[in-house]
């Protein structure tokens, strides 16, 4: 072997050892859902060798079960049978693999469901996240592990502690800002949030950070009211960036089921949600609604939250993540 053929193996470790690393993670935070609905889909399709009726009554009945839900069942029902109808179904492992391919084109259709990193794009001003959802989805661990993913990477961050409507809330970011060390700027309970929104964005601008990461209320989803004061928090920080926030991210509890997505279709109706965070689906078994969620908004799921540890929260790969769950 030559040194350059040293090089080129060197080369090719460090580019494997991360994807490695990454379906590793994704098998054991998704083995719950994968459990559930690989054995599901695996009993719809043992010994068939035809598409008939009543296999496709079959799985339909494993994919909404793996709350996939209705309408995103339908299609990839559709698919499957316009796909068999046009290609020669030879046996159970050609139909698993036709159904894994399917779903797969179905997630494809979503064009900002691409693979992204924790590196905020560098504007020369800081980027402005705000973080929205409801009281009990993990928004403030996923804001706290997102700081630590972004610092990791090189970039410096704020947080900002807008949610000041329950103390614990400022009490919880505040801990997290000292376990990821990183700065925070709170004003304490009842504090108007729009101004403690202004106050981190104009620190963030002054003090050359890259990242600026805004909590917001736990507010309930059919609070109208409530909901009007993203508005006023997204118009106070305009003031100091231009086009803030660049990133309004939903934060949605996998464990919820299909109740996450009528939480997804009033946030996105109450506010410009332009990206996703799918938490807990390590302890859930109905993470296949990371596929209805897919299909049903035209909005990127770009982290997904795959255990306890800082570390744990992913970068969605909608590959991997499909794989992972055929994977036998």
């Amino acid at each position: 072997m030559g040194i350059f053929d040293l090089f080129k193996k060197k080369e090719t470790v460090a580019e494997t050892a991360p994807k490695e690393a990454e379906q590793a993670s994704y098998e054991k935070g998704l083995e719950k859902t994968k459990t559930g609905f690989f054995s599901k889909i695996g009993k719809a399709i043992a010994g068939r060798s035809t598409v008939d009726e009543s296999f496709l009554d079959d799985i339909e009945d494993a994919l909404i079960s793996a709350d996939i839900g209705l309408t995103t069942t339908v299609k990839i029902i559709d698919r499957l049978q316009a796909r068999v109808a046009k290609d020669k179904y030879l046996n159970s492992a050609d139909l698993n693999n036709i159904l894994r391919e399917e779903i797969i084109g179905l997630l494809a259709e979503n064009k900002q469901n691409q693979v992204t990193d924790f590196k905020a794009p560098a504007l020369g001003e800081p980027y402005v996240i705000m973080v929205v959802g409801v009281n009990g989805v993990g928004k403030t661990t996923t804001i706290g592990k997102l700081a630590y993913q972004f610092k990791k990477h090189g970039q410096k961050v704020v947080l900002g502690a807008a949610d000041t409507f329950r103390a614990a809330a400022v009490d919880q970011l505040t801990i997290w800002s000292q376990r990821v060390d990183v700065p925070i700027i709170s004003r304490g309970m009842n504090a108007d949030p729009a101004s403690v929104a202004y106050d981190t964005v104009q620190s963030a601008k002054a003090k050359g950070f890259d990242v600026a990461i805004i909590d917001t209320a736990g507010r309930l989803h059919n609070k109208i009211g409530l909901m009007n004061e993203l508005t006023k928090i997204r118009d106070v920080m305009k003031k100091v960036v231009p086009g803030a926030p660049h990133e309004v991210l939903l934060v949605l509890d996998a464990s919820t089921g299909q109740n996450a997505i009528e939480q997804a279709k009033q946030f996105t109706a109450a506010t410009d949600v332009n990206a996703i965070a799918l938490t807990k689906l390590d302890g859930t078994a109905k993470g296949g609604v990371a596929i209805s969620i897919s299909d049903q908004f035209n909005i990127p799921i770009k982290y997904i939250g795959l255990g306890e540890k800082m570390e744990d929260l992913q970068a969605f790969d909608k590959v991997a993540f499909i794989n992972t769950l055929f994977k036998e």
